[in-house]
């Protein structure tokens, strides 16, 4: 069960008393949250604008659907943990115990799957990518990046995607050596599928550390519903959740050494999305003590 009426017990009383420049905390903690959450659905907006940006490279005539659900997992991905972020909001939040029928749970938990069938997708996509860049083709017959000015190629070094033609060719590489990447219309040199390989296990690697931080939070959830706020489960839980947003901290250290700067931006904006959810469960755990 969700939050009962927090006006009812004396941490929600002292939380809703507690003022900031004349407005009380609970008001404060709402307008920093609506925020961040607001900043999600834009930074939303930029993935969408990258990944259509991209598939303008990545995608042919020819493509089919498993092609264009990988060329778009970014944009899938994102709206799934959305979702998921508005459906942890509604239970650990907005619906009280007498908004929580039986027919609301079914809705709320129902839609988690469906995002988590969604995240699972992303999960494939990115392990297909992972094992589709380390079974990469050399190019043939090709000692400079000008001989396949008119092989109908693009070129693409830490994500950066340019078309081959004689007039860019020369300024886009110097290498002598190239690899297709996924398909036979995407090329880079060594150097640059080292980077891609890189980034493509980042990707992995940051999807399934969040999958540890929703699992870990998930069980919080699923035990406070149950009037349990401590114990032996819910510390295993936060030291999964710790050991999740360490790997997100290593690959944001690694992100700002390629100067991918969105994805850093990406990474912060929703641990503070993720951190509005677990004020909701603090404030929560409070309610069960005070109720105790």
């Amino acid at each position: 069960m969700p939050f009962a009426d927090r006006r009812r017990y004396p941490a929600a009383m002292h939380l809703a008393t507690q003022t900031y420049w004349g407005l009380n905390a609970r008001q404060v903690h709402q307008a920093v949250k609506w925020t961040v959450y607001a900043m999600l659905v834009v930074n939303f907006g930029f993935y969408v604008s990258e990944d259509v940006s991209r598939s303008v490279y990545t995608l042919t005539a020819q493509s089919g659907f498993l092609q264009w659900s990988n060329a778009f997992a970014t944009t899938i991905d994102i709206l799934a943990w959305l979702l998921l972020i508005l459906m942890l909001e509604l239970e650990t939040y907005q619906l009280d115990d007498r908004a929580w029928k039986s027919w609301v749970p079914r809705i709320v938990r129902g839609t988690r799957l469906i995002c988590f069938a969604f995240i699972a997708h992303t999960v494939f996509a990115y392990s297909t990518t992972v094992r589709e860049y380390a079974a990469t083709q050399p190019v043939e017959n090709a000692s400079s990046l000008c001989d396949l000015a008119d092989a109908g190629v693009s070129f693409v070094y830490n994500l950066q995607y340019s078309e081959v033609d004689p007039g860019s060719c020369q300024g886009l590489s110097a290498a002598s050596e190239f690899f297709f990447l996924g398909n036979n219309s995407v090329v880079t040199s060594a150097a640059g599928l080292r980077i891609e390989r890189g980034l493509a296990w980042a990707d992995l690697i940051e999807t399934l550390a969040w999958l540890v931080i929703i699992a870990a939070m998930e069980t919080v959830v699923r035990m406070q519903t149950r009037g349990i706020s401590t114990g032996p489960v819910v510390r295993a839980a936060a030291s999964l959740k710790f050991l999740g947003y360490a790997a997100l901290f290593v690959l944001a250290v690694y992100w700002a050494s390629l100067a991918h700067w969105l994805y850093i931006w990406d990474t912060f904006v929703w641990i503070a999305g993720f951190a509005a959810i677990e004020l909701n469960l603090s404030e929560w755990r409070r309610d069960l003590t005070a109720e105790a």
